[in-house]
Order: C-alpha cells, then structure tokens, then sequence
C-alpha cells in the first residue's frame, strides 16, 4: 500500500509554490482546522496540510466525512487571494476543476461536479470541497480549501459506508485496480497552481465550472439556509451562484444549498 511522507509528495512535486511548503499527520482531526491555525500564524500561501487519516473530517453544513487511513487524498491548502469574501467561491471553482482533470488525466474516468462543491465519477460522489474563510472586513485575509476524495476506498471492507454505496464511489472501485495517490497529488496541485495564477491574472473560471456542472438544465429542490426553493438551474454566475428560474419565472440567485432533482 502506498504510504505518503513529505520526502515522497517533493520528490514529484513540480510547482513552484503550491504544495512547496507540507505539514504531513499521519493521523488528524482536520487538515482544515490545522490549516486555518497555521493561515492566523503566518504561514505562507500554498502551504499544504496533508494527512492518511482524518478522524474529524468535515463536509459542508457540518457534516462528517469518513476516511479510512491510507484510502483517500485528505488534503487543505492556503491562500492568501485578492478577492472580496463575495467571491471566494472561486476557490472552491478552480480547485474542483483542478481536481476533475486530474481525475480524468491520471485514471481515464469521466469526472464532473455537483453544485456547489462535490466531486462526481461515473455519476456517483468521490468527494467534497470545504472553502473556509478569514476576512478581514470585505476583503479575505486567506482562504483554507479542503478536499476529501476517495481513492481507494474499499466500501465493502468499511462497514459504516455500507449506505452509501448506492449513491458514493471511489477511484478504485471504479477502475478495479489501485490508484496512485501520489501521482493523483502531483497533477491536482500542479493544475490548481496554473488555475490559480489566471485567476490572480484576471481571467474567470465560472464558464469552464459551468461546462463541468452535472446540475445545470434540471428542474432542481434545493434546500438552504433561508428555505426550500425549486426551479430550473440556468446557469452559474462569475461569483458561483446558481441562477434558478422559479415555478413563476422568477430567476433566483441562490448561494448555497442541498440539491436534487425535482420528481415529475
């Protein structure tokens, strides 16, 4: 099985400042929570907290995500970004299309994305994006993005994910073979390092996450914060927001939410 170190993740590490700077656990809580620590003490954008095992790992609206050790890429990075807290989610847009196309390029499987922050294989989910955030006022003062994908993951060997193998999937299980997390490492963080320097140059990745949505053109219910809402999925704008067209042809700009198809 392969093991990850911080003398094996430099070894093929190409970038020049993503990733250059690792915190490696064999075991952890939270890559997120120890990024956002080192983020308040200073450390330098790029850093890369990285571990085996997560054992507080989180998903969006707080929920759990497991990880068995040495099955998947459990992985936070810091940045430093001149963007307003408005527009953080284009984090969260690079980083998935980073992610999709090393997918893609590494394994040959077909990688999409479910608004507004899952990673999705031959349809089912391999994983998640948690974007948190520290402002100071309107502008952001960093940003932690944390990814949880699973690589080798082995449901039937893991009894608490026996629910969820009708809806989630890994890497592994697709293929029928391994996968190196290495090699899958090295790609996500070379493309998010050439993604996030044309984002810092200007050029807007929402037209390219929208290509990428497997929700838009569905009649969706999406469950926020503020209520339930349902609709058609238009589009997306540059900041992440999915425009829906309400039942009275309203369009609607929602920020987040849990969605699903809406049953005829």
């Amino acid at each position: 099985m392969e093991r990850l170190s911080v003398a094996s993740i430099k070894k093929g590490l190409t970038t020049a400042f993503i990733g250059r700077k690792i915190i490696y656990y064999r075991s952890i809580g939270s890559t997120n929570d120890v990024a956002k620590e080192l983020a308040v003490q200073g450390a330098p954008e790029g850093t890369l907290v990285i571990t085996d095992e997560q054992t507080a790992g989180k998903g969006r609206l707080g929920r759990r995500w497991l990880a068995p050790p040495h099955t998947s890429l459990l992985i936070s990075l810091l940045f430093r970004p001149d963007l307003a807290v408005h527009q953080a989610q284009r984090l969260t847009m690079i980083c998935s299309l980073a992610v999709v196309e090393a997918i893609e390029s590494v394994t040959g499987l077909t990688a999409a994305i479910k608004w507004p922050n899952d990673i999705v294989v031959e349809g089912k989910k391999a994983g998640g994006i948690l974007t948190e955030l520290g402002a100071t006022g309107e502008r952001l003062g960093y940003a932690v993005v944390g990814l949880g994908l699973n690589v080798n993951l082995d449901f039937g060997a893991v009894e608490a994910m026996g629910g969820l193998a009708a809806t989630a999937t890994s890497l592994s299980r697709e293929l029928g073979r391994e996968v190196s997390r290495l090699t899958l490492l090295w790609r996500i963080l070379e493309n998010v390092e050439s993604r996030y320097r044309h984002l810092q140059a200007g050029k807007l990745p929402h037209d390219e996450w929208a290509s990428r949505l497997v929700t838009l053109h569905n009649d969706l219910v999406i469950d926020t914060p503020q209520g339930v809402v349902e609709g058609w999925a238009e589009g997306v704008d540059a900041d992440g927001a999915l425009i829906l067209r309400t039942n009275c042809g309203e369009r609607q700009r929602v920020l987040a939410g849990d969605v699903t198809l809406r049953k005829g």
